[in-house]
């Protein structure tokens, strides 16, 4: 293979299948005014190669010769920073595709001010971003789930308003960045905020085929490409050429669409009917609708563009929670376009046969069945099962599950209980982990606590360090009248204590003693809650279960807590309660977890009632696997779950072994009276990152 052949790029026309993810970003390519594309799906679909295929459809883009941030000639921004351009001159160059990468900074996106020129040399430097390297172009994110806050609210602010401002040290710059977005993720590392969701134009969801001479082609096709890249794009030269003429035609044809006032209608009642928050999503469908007219050579709107806009403008804004599946019930959608249509151009809202499917079948795709999903089957709790009786000495019990041996009688899966707005748990100390909203930490983004001698490339500038340090040593200098002689000692970045999200590890108690009293369903409503918010304060979450005569690992630590909601709700209940297999299993687990990612620190949350009944002395070694984490400064809450009029305590201590807090259910409520909340603030135990 020759080494220009790997410059090739993989035709867009060439692609099998996907024909929802092809619509959405022709569609876009049409009109950017859409909002971009936010894809969804497993890993290995093609979803970057249709990005980068799209991207070598789009017409060259025409620019002022030398500037930076590729204005148009014909309408130059007034505020570019490289202005003003003088007339007349302009060039033009291939639409760029430019990549966000997961772990770029603030100031590799929206550009930086260079403050050691500035100060040192008294020069305004400004180096642009890659929103500015997008302009005119596509921006694809990778990953767009696994980005940090602060990075998705500055994307998506540009992305809505065509414009970046940066104002850092008394110096302003403004300048124009409109593109076309697409971002990628995958579900199972965690979802995005709806808030977030909601400035993604449209929304599609991708999976490999199923279909054996489908992925066959795919297979043949890619294997034909990776031989020889040029040979293969050239054979598919006259399809490309035939798409890219059909985008410039659409693009011609846009501006005489004519949105009327039955399709206008239909979709404000599309909207009304499936409850979407906002205005945001009737105005990206009225333009989606514009440009499906447009792409199909018509000028004016008909009730199938309705229809698909609706598909692909709607899934994502319907979630409320974590919990939430996306789709749409495709019945109830075109019973809103019949009722709803009418005389504009004879429309009378029939769908569209030969429209694709964009959601799971069912009712709201299953979002409206509480936490969990709607697809839950109805079932009651678990019965009180025999022999239940309360131990007569701490620790110590006959077996509280029926049969009387370890893995005897287990229990269907209890439905959990409503959720709850849950206190706030905290890991004591400052860390210096990803930006969240839990435990206080050093970040890029927070209040500002002092100043340091910078670490490498100068950080955010405290301006009043920095004098502070230059000044004793003017007269040195020479500086004899006004002003300051600044050096590159003298320069202070800022340090700043924001929020850090953390590793929530849940240990929960799944014996037989759980099912008594029907005590399961209560304590799922609890780590529900406390799932919700490990999402709200962007955390990573675990599940680690233990019952019968070990422990298990149901979910390894990942950033999706509706895949942890999914795993408890099907936990079984039921056996003994091997209390130290279940501590010493999330020891391992959190060990595991300092090798990946050593600076993000972990909570343990265990909810038992504590229990420990499984294997040779118990309460002997479940007081040893306690004192083991706790000696690993791990931060630790434990749930006390037991419940009736006579309680042992026995949470409380294996709190104490711990080095926690323990809490009850009912005191784990943020709305609860109690005096509890001073507790959570202090340290969990007596471990602190060094500074």
């Amino acid at each position: 293979m020759t080494t220009t052949a790997t410059t090739a790029t993989y035709p867009f026309t060439a692609i099998v299948g996907m024909d929802d993810l092809r619509l959405a970003l022709l569609l876009n390519a049409v009109s950017p005014a859409v909002g971009g594309v936010l894809v969804r799906g497993e890993k290995g679909t093609a979803k970057s190669t249709a990005v980068r295929a799209l991207a070598a459809l789009l017409p060259e883009v025409e620019t002022v010769p030398g500037c930076r941030f590729s204005c148009d000639p014909r309408r130059p921004d007034p505020h570019c920073p490289d202005g003003p351009h003088e007339a007349g001159r302009s060039g033009s160059r291939p639409a760029r595709m430019v990549e966000l990468p997961v772990g770029a900074s603030e100031d590799r996106l929206v550009g930086a001010l260079d403050i050691e020129r500035a100060l040192a040399e008294g020069v305004k430097a400004f180096e642009p971003g890659l929103l500015a390297q997008a302009h005119r172009g596509v921006l694809y994110v990778d990953e767009v789930n696994l980005l940090q806050d602060f990075l998705i609210d500055s994307l998506l602010d540009a992305a809505a308003m065509g414009v970046v401002h940066i104002e850092r040290e008394g110096v302003s710059v403004r300048h124009a960045a409109r593109f076309l977005l697409v971002g990628t993720m995958n579900p199972e590392e965690g979802e995005l905020r709806p808030q977030l969701l909601d400035r993604f134009g449209l929304t599609v969801e991708v999976a490999a085929s199923r279909e054996t001479g489908e992925r066959m082609e795919v297979v043949r096709r890619r294997l034909a490409y990776d031989e020889d890249p040029v040979a293969f794009a050239a054979r598919w030269a006259d399809e490309e050429a035939a798409l890219r003429e059909r985008i410039a035609a659409a693009r011609a044809l846009l501006p005489e669409v004519r949105l009327g006032d039955a399709a206008l209608r239909q979709i404000a009642a599309t909207c009304a009917a499936f409850e979407v928050d906002g205005l945001r999503a009737d105005i990206v469908m009225a333009r989606t609708a514009c440009a499906l007219a447009a792409w199909a050579g018509r000028t004016d709107v008909a009730a199938e563009d309705v229809r698909q806009a609706a598909l692909l403008a709607l899934p994502h804004r319907r979630r409320r929670n974590p919990f939430d599946a996306p789709g749409l019930d495709e019945e109830k959608l075109d019973e809103t376009l019949r009722q709803n249509g009418g005389g504009d151009g004879g429309q009378d809202g029939e769908p569209d046969p030969d429209g694709p499917d964009s959601g799971p079948d069912g009712p709201d795709g299953g979002g409206d069945g509480g936490p969990g999903g709607g697809g839950r089957p109805p079932q009651d709790g678990p019965g009180e099962p025999s022999g239940t009786a309360e131990p007569s000495v701490p620790g110590q019990s006959r077996t509280e599950e029926s049969g009387g041996r370890d893995g005897a009688g287990e229990q269907a899966p209890a439905r959990a209980g409503e959720p709850f707005r849950a206190r706030a748990l905290y890991v004591p100390g400052v860390g210096e982990g990803a930006a969240g909203r839990r435990s206080r930490a050093r970040t890029a983004q927070g209040r500002t606590t002092g100043a340091r001698r910078p670490r490498g490339a100068l950080g955010r500038l405290h301006l009043a360090a920095t004098v502070r340090a230059a000044a004793p040593h003017q007269r040195a200098r020479g500086r004899t009248g006004p002003g300051l002689v600044v050096r590159r000692d003298d320069l202070r970045e800022a340090v700043r204590e924001g929020r850090e999200s953390n590793l929530v590890l849940f240990v929960v108690d799944a014996s037989g003693s759980m099912a008594a009293r029907k005590r399961m369903g209560a304590v799922k409503g609890a780590v529900l809650s406390l799932l919700l918010d490990a999402y709200q304060r962007r955390d990573k979450v675990g599940l680690v279960s233990f019952r019968g005569a070990d422990a298990e690992v149901a979910l390894p630590p990942t950033s999706s807590v509706d895949a942890a909601a999914a795993r408890l709700e099907s936990l079984p209940t039921g056996g003994r309660t091997p209390l130290a297999a279940g501590l010493l299993r999330a020891r391992e687990v959190l060990r595991v977890e300092r090798l990946r990612d050593p600076s993000r620190r972990p909570l343990l949350v265990a909810v038992t009632d504590g229990r420990a009944t499984g294997g040779p002395r118990p309460v002997e070694r479940a007081r040893q696997a306690a004192r083991l984490l706790a000696a690993d400064g791990t931060a630790s809450v434990v749930v006390d779950c037991e419940s009736g009029p006579v309680r042992l305590g026995l949470a409380g201590a294996l709190a104490a072994e711990l080095g926690g807090p323990a809490v009850t259910l009912d005191e784990l409520r943020a709305d609860a009276v109690t005096s509890l909340v001073r507790s959570l603030q202090t340290p969990l135990h007596h471990h602190r990152r060094a500074a």
